[in-house]
């Protein structure tokens, strides 16, 4: 079983001072798809929402349709 890294935790191990260059870079790839990917996974859940969900949170089904439709690295 993995564990998933959170972009927070990401984004902690890459300020550290004792990291070789090479290893700053993949902790920054790694965050960078990280964000990718929740952005990319919240856009689809949001376009699944009934109507009435979307009121809940304040959101028209043109706004999620907006939000759908940006690629996963806008944003």
């Amino acid at each position: 079983m993995t564990r998933a890294i959170s972009a927070h935790d990401l984004s902690l191990l890459s300020a550290s001072p004792r990291l070789p260059l090479v290893a700053t870079l993949a902790v920054r790839f790694a965050y960078a798809v990280t964000e990718w990917d929740t952005r990319q996974r919240t856009r689809k859940q949001l376009k699944k929402l009934d109507k009435h969900l979307l009121e809940d949170i304040g959101v028209s089904r043109l706004e999620a349709d907006r939000e759908h439709a940006l690629r996963f690295w806008q944003l």
